[in-house]
């Protein structure tokens, strides 16, 4: 009986015991900022057009734990914060970076590991048998991203003064791929939750080199003076982490070993 009884309790919506904006709980929903352009975690399904992946499905969950309808708006990721600071979003769940640059314009309850990792060509791979060998060599990654320090770091940490890696910015982990593939830089960098789906939708194009490296956290924003729906989100996402529909998610896009145990708030560095 109390092993049911807690069972039901998890199943519950959250909405009416936690404290949710007013305006949020009249109207019934909370609308979500995303930019799908980040496969496994939010793109448009080729065959469909229709918003899908880890980010969109996580947030349809955590929307049904509060007992809200989930509201997708498609914006650019220059606009996110902007859109959250001003109201036009409720939250932003999009793949962002959670770090403490960003704390001043939202608050971040984490939900996922991330490390950026060096993507070759696999027909390159005698080339670089280890990731010692892009040092002094052109790597490129979205600019827009903690990609180019982390870059930068790992370059002074392992290669020598006079053969630093040539950071080349670009306009997101798609075109750091394409020129990958043109052969205009040597290597690309992505976060290492993407590879596992874009080494499957191209087989035997690209290979990883070295371990992860850099680690940090996905946050799903929120605005900064809304503590009490920071603390609703986080306990909707600690609930999908006890009933094992947390797990199921992060299988189905093969994004296990990115797991995190329990939802923090503001973690990043």
């Amino acid at each position: 009986m109390k092993r049911l009884l807690a069972t039901m309790l998890l199943c519950l919506p959250i909405a009416a015991h936690a404290e949710l904006p007013a305006a949020m709980v009249q109207k019934g929903s909370i609308t979500f900022a995303n930019v799908p352009n980040y496969p496994p975690l939010e793109f448009r399904d080729p065959a469909t057009g229709g918003l899908t992946g880890f980010d969109v499905e996580l947030g349809n969950a955590i929307a049904a734990r509060l007992g809200l309808k989930p509201v997708w708006q498609e914006t650019s990721f220059d606009q996110m914060l902007a859109a959250l600071q001003t109201g036009r979003v409720d939250a932003i769940l999009s793949g962002m970076s959670d770090v403490a640059t960003r704390h001043d314009a939202a608050s971040f309850v984490d939900y996922l590991r991330t490390a950026p990792q060096f993507l070759i060509q696999q027909s390159r791979a005698a080339e670089f048998k280890d990731a010692t060998a892009l040092c002094g060599r052109k790597v490129g990654a979205s600019r827009r991203t903690l990609f180019p320090k982390n870059i930068a770091a790992w370059s002074e940490a392992n290669c020598p003064a006079a053969k630093q890696i040539e950071f080349v910015g670009t306009d997101g982990s798609a075109d750091a791929r394409s020129q990958l593939k043109q052969g205009r830089i040597d290597a690309a960098v992505q976060g290492n939750e993407t590879l596992p789906y874009v080494m499957d939708q191209e087989p035997g194009a690209f290979q990883t080199v070295g371990a992860p490296f850099g680690g940090s956290l996905n946050g799903l924003a929120l605005p900064v003076k809304e503590t009490g729906l920071q603390q609703a989100v986080a306990a909707a996402l600690d609930g999908l982490i006890a009933d094992g529909s947390y797990a199921k998610l992060l299988a189905k896009w093969k994004l296990t070993p990115n797991a995190l145990e329990k939802a923090t708030i503001n973690a990043g560095q």
